[in-house]
């Protein structure tokens, strides 16, 4: 099920002391029927329920109100401090930073796609998250090249072939993705479609793009992009076919 605004879908540890208290919750708020969810309508089987209906956000803050309270946590003018869970979000993800998590880690279990994001919700103050920062910083910096705002990428076709990017060859030209943005969906979608048809006039045209389609393939695989891979040689196999019918 996706999860959060990015609607990613991730797996989290937990500690012995969370598992016991989410097993004391299940305990106490029984089985019950799937609900469909807000976003997709799929049927889930929600976590936090009670009575048939899910926990609205108003228990959720007097619940953390409750807590507050009995733990003694004021604010300067003596009233109970207000604590939100994106805050307890911000403290669990600002702890494991500073404890030595690496970024790559910590990413994870926020499930965010950029150094960027993660950065927010963790102090610099931590020379390790410091280090780990300023070294994923580099690598993005010798990854892409940057130009004008406004002003188009235009890479030569050595370095689009080499670059670390999902790399897609048309019929006159070419282009490329971050890895994180997934390949495009349109990708090759004419030369792969049943009812394409090309002439003669451009052999020469779709040898040249099958050539560059067969490195893509030979690239992806040697970085483990297994489904890139595929992609590359199913539209590989596209032209090839496109071109011994020009044979016949």
């Amino acid at each position: 099920m996706p999860l959060g605004k990015l609607a990613t879908e991730r797996m989290v540890p937990l500690s012995a002391a969370t598992l016991a208290a989410l097993d004391e919750w299940v305990a106490l708020r029984g089985t019950h029927r799937p609900l469909p969810h807000p976003r997709t309508g799929v049927l889930t089987d929600f976590l936090f329920t009670r009575h048939g209906r899910r926990l609205g956000y108003t228990r959720l803050r007097n619940g953390l109100l409750t807590a507050a309270e009995s733990a003694g946590l004021h604010r300067p003018d003596g009233g109970v401090l207000m604590v939100t869970p994106h805050q307890l979000r911000h403290t669990w993800a600002t702890e494991l930073a500073n404890a030595g998590m690496s970024l790559q880690a910590l990413m994870s279990l926020l499930g965010h796609v950029t150094p960027q994001m993660t950065i927010r919700y963790a102090t610099l103050a931590s020379p390790t998250l410091r280090a780990a920062y300023d070294e994923a910083m580099g690598k993005m910096r010798r990854q892409f090249t940057l130009t004008p705002v406004g002003k188009p990428i235009l890479p030569d076709k050595v370095g689009w072939l080499h670059s670390e990017m999902l790399k897609t060859r048309v019929a006159h030209g070419y282009c490329a993705r971050h890895e994180s943005a997934g390949a495009c969906p349109y990708a090759n979608i004419c030369e792969t479609c049943d009812n394409y048809v090309t002439a003669p006039e451009f052999r020469d045209t779709l040898t040249d793009q099958l050539a560059d389609v067969q490195a893509l393939r030979t690239d992806a695989e040697c970085r483990g992009w297994t489904d890139e891979a595929a992609r590359h040689d199913r539209v590989a196999h596209a032209l090839t076919d496109h071109l011994q019918r020009l044979d016949r």
